[in-house]
């Protein structure tokens, strides 16, 4: 045996074990490499549940944004409908107080009364211009069926054909939408 180690020539048990050395460092070697080839499979497969997550979270935060626009827009629309149909039922005592005026007393006692009167009807128009009602009310402006409605439609060399003479009942506006169309008499 010395005679061997002396040579540099290696033993039949040292060829045996260097031997299986090699047998188990391959089978390692086959093992570390399914190992990893199975890694990369999983995390392929993870980086794809991620990004099918991501997307689905992305695709749901958008349509929860949606939602509470949605949602937003609708309370507007029903808090301007509810407006309007309360304001609706205060226009006709608006139209009675402004006809009461018409003919007003201009002196004597009924005169303190009918300014008492005009004092409340100019409240009651303030409150309601408040919450954004308009007043349709001009003569001399081309008529628009979606804010006028003719009573009359009539001869008057003063005015242009279409255009409106006279309003006879004031109309009124909420945002675009015509709470009451104004009452008019048109020129031919």
């Amino acid at each position: 045996m010395d005679e061997a180690k002396k040579h540099g020539r290696k033993t039949h048990q040292q060829e045996m074990e260097t031997g299986e050395h090699e047998k188990t460092d391959k089978t390692s070697e086959k093992k570390l490499v399914e190992e990893i080839d199975h890694l990369n499979t999983r995390l392929a497969e993870l980086e794809k549940e991620a990004a099918n997550n991501l997307d689905g979270w992305q695709r749901e935060r958008a349509e929860f944004s949606n939602y509470k626009k949605r949602v937003e827009r609708d309370h507007a629309q029903s808090r301007q409908d509810i407006t309007g149909a309360i304001i609706k039922k205060y226009l006709v005592v608006l139209d009675d107080l402004e006809l009461a005026l018409k003919d007003k007393p201009i002196s004597g006692s009924g005169e303190a009364w009918a300014n008492g009167i005009e004092l409340i009807a100019r409240k009651l128009l303030a409150i309601i211009e408040a919450e954004g009602v308009e007043r349709v009310h001009q003569n001399r402006v081309p008529f628009d069926p979606t804010i006028h409605e003719a009573i009359s439609s009539e001869e008057n060399a003063d005015f242009e054909s279409g255009e409106v003479i006279e309003v006879i009942r004031h109309g009124y506006k909420l945002g675009d939408r015509v709470l009451r169309p104004a009452m008019v008499r048109v020129a031919r």
